[in-house]
């Protein structure tokens, strides 16, 4: 591998470690400042995932955790911060699970309708802030914000009884999709689980998104345009096209996210449907750094703690609140923030270096600048 090569994937794997290690490290401290060991924790959880059960709820809540942050990485390589995945996926779930129950069709064409429901509504929800941005200059920020404001109470709404709700116990539901609709998964037996059929979906998901962005016309015009709107447009780029079509896509996976717990598990969306998907999302997307294989190793992360931390309530002789994996989520954030930027310039100044003393060698012996530029 090339010198260049190297250092390139070692900035590329230097912010997600110096993240993690920080985090690791800040947790550990507010352990000791409570009074507890700050190694048994991560013991325990490390212990939780060589159970059989444990993975396969890992892998699962993996695939939500991938697709929502690959519909925040979208917006990311576009520079928009598309905030309101959250609201997307919740609405694509609801609007989902309402035309699983009310239309019966065949399973070869129940499933790629359900599909095709949550994208289309997804997209939808995204593309009135990305409509909002390219007409009024209204920041994505702010309008998905409030789009995911906007959702709870919609989708509290059409919930109601005398909409589309089924009222079970004290939980308003969608009622129970047609069976047609059911994605079966891979049974690993009663005592293990069964691992969703949409954990392929993901997957999939992942390898459209690097051959698009890498290797189509469409995904060079949407990373140029992320990079500067000003030179994509003198290079014939329709900068708002490129906006308005990166919230709608951003917003259609978005719409995916939800569907493999809905379409392998749930069958009905509820009030208990889970939430917080797409903040966590840009954690993950952040962790990973827009790329498809560094999502998914930080997806499984972020999954990981979230199912092996519940054994902390119950570990004996001390018990440790499983809050700690939040903790650490959260000082991840920031850790990456940090990181990412301390990556970044040191990279900076080793390319001034390089280039200075290229430019230097090239002056003794009588090169000009621009033979230099050009090797």
């Amino acid at each position: 591998m090339k010198k260049f090569d190297k250092e390139r994937v070692l900035l590329a794997v230097a912010g997600p470690v110096i993240a993690l290690v920080a985090a690791i490290a800040l947790t550990s401290v507010v352990l000791l400042a409570s009074g507890k060991s700050p190694f048994e924790p991560y013991s325990l959880m490390l212990q939780q995932a060589t159970y059989s059960d444990v993975q396969v709820l890992i892998i699962n809540q993996a695939s939500l955790y991938y697709l929502a942050a690959l519909a925040v990485a979208i917006g990311f390589r576009m520079n928009l911060f598309n905030i309101g995945v959250d609201g997307q996926y919740r609405l694509a779930a609801m609007m989902t699970a309402v035309v699983g129950t009310h239309i019966a069709l065949p399973g070869v064409l129940q499933v790629p309708l359900l599909l095709l429901v949550g994208m289309l509504t997804g997209a939808f929800w995204a593309g009135i802030a990305g409509v909002l941005k390219v007409t009024r200059g209204v920041s994505e920020v702010v309008a998905t914000i409030m789009l995911n404001a906007i959702a709870t109470s919609l989708i509290g709404y059409l919930t109601l009884d005398n909409i589309w709700g089924v009222q079970v116990g004290n939980n308003n539901t969608t009622g129970i999709m047609k069976k047609s609709g059911w994605v079966p998964g891979i049974n690993l037996g009663s005592d293990v689980g069964e691992i969703y059929g949409l954990v392929f979906l993901a997957v999939l998901m992942g390898v459209l998104y690097w051959v698009v962005l890498n290797r189509t016309r469409f995904g060079f015009d949407l990373r140029a345009t992320g990079a500067s709107e000003t030179a994509a447009a003198a290079s014939g780029v329709d900068a708002k096209k490129m906006v308005l079509t990166a919230m709608l896509i951003s917003g259609a996976v978005a719409g995916l996210s939800g569907l493999p717990l809905l379409l392998g598990d749930a069958h009905s969306y509820s009030l208990s449907f889970p939430t917080g998907l797409g903040f966590t999302g840009i954690t993950i997307a952040l962790l990973g750094r827009n790329n498809p294989v560094g999502i998914a190793f930080a997806a499984l992360l972020i999954a990981f703690l979230d199912k092996a931390s519940p054994a902390l309530d119950y570990a004996t002789p001390v018990a440790y609140e499983k809050e700690i994996a939040t903790i650490m989520q959260g000082l991840i954030v920031f850790a990456v923030v940090i990181s990412y930027e301390a990556v970044r310039v040191w990279g900076l100044r080793r390319q001034q270096k390089r280039v200075g003393e290229e430019l230097a060698a090239a002056a003794a012996n009588n090169n000009s600048p621009k033979e230099v530029a050009a090797r």
